[in-house]
């Protein structure tokens, strides 16, 4: 099941997001269930975060994002999880 979790960034936490990157990017590698991801952009600035997630189900994919070291870090204003469909690519 592919699950796309949409997070927003609180208001100035720029530091927050450099702060915990190193850790976010282990943890996608050591979870191995990352297809895709990347930062949300207004602009150059970081506002966000895409991440398509292949997991068994939506309960895994609230795991997942409950254990990433940014929402840990407190980073994310919201955070949405779409069961999400892939048809082009």
């Amino acid at each position: 099941m592919l699950i796309a979790l949409i997070a927003r960034d609180k208001d100035g936490a720029l530091q927050t997001r450099l702060d915990n990157r190193a850790n976010h990017l282990a943890y996608i590698e050591e979870t191995g269930v990352v297809a895709q991801a990347g930062p949300l952009l207004d602009g150059d600035a970081m506002i966000g975060s895409l991440i398509i997630l292949e997991v068994e189900d939506m309960a895994a994919a609230q795991a997942w994002a409950d254990n990433d070291p940014y929402a840990k870090a407190g980073l994310f204003q919201s955070v949405d999880l779409i069961v999400w469909k892939k048809v082009v690519g």
